[in-house]
């Protein structure tokens, strides 16, 4: 029988209660207190304390503190990605971030989704989906990347854009639920 953190990693629905996620959400939250107190420390310090945590980071990937995760281990970061002050990423599966994408402040990055059967959300049930986003992407502050989405390399989510779904490579997505703006 798997675990609740195997069903969360393989995308099934699960609780996320258990002493496996208890303990990884811990590690996590101790992390977060280190690194949101790690301001005035150098880029060099800071890309050694996200590799403490992150799947992977490339050389010169840079988080402003404060930021937020639920576990980290699922997170990816490319070369020279930057996310500004007070982003948000719920990392239950996979997120990809590729080479080179700027996300502004207070963007919120989610893979965690609920069931839409009642009773199913009632017995405390979740399940996540991956986001990838792309290489060279500008994603504006307080934008928020719903469970799923995938961005294609080049393009751009407007300030305060909630993507509900794919945007296409080059695209230039704006608004709630983000639409492709035209050239």
């Amino acid at each position: 029988m798997a675990t609740e953190k195997q069903k969360m990693l393989a995308g099934e629905l699960y609780r996320a209660t258990g002493p496996e996620l208890a303990a990884d959400a811990r590690r996590a939250a101790e992390w977060m207190d280190r690194y949101n107190a790690s301001r005035a420390r150098s880029l060099r310090d800071h890309v050694a304390m996200l590799r403490e945590l992150f799947a992977q980071v490339g050389e010169d990937a840079y988080i402003r503190p404060p930021f937020h995760c639920d576990y980290g281990y699922n997170i990816s970061l490319g070369r020279g990605v930057f996310l500004n002050f007070n982003c948000v990423i719920l990392d239950g599966v996979k997120v990809t971030i590729g080479d080179g994408t700027q996300i502004g402040p207070g963007v919120q990055i989610l893979t965690a989704d609920h069931p839409r059967d009642p009773e199913q959300r009632r017995l405390g049930l979740e399940f996540g989906r991956p986001v990838t986003i792309g290489r060279n992407v500008w994603i504006g502050g307080g934008a928020m990347i719903l469970p799923g989405v995938t961005v294609g390399d080049d393009a751009i989510v407007g300030a305060g854009a909630v993507v509900t779904r794919d945007v296409r490579e080059g695209a230039t997505v704006v608004g709630n639920p983000a639409k492709e703006r035209a050239a």
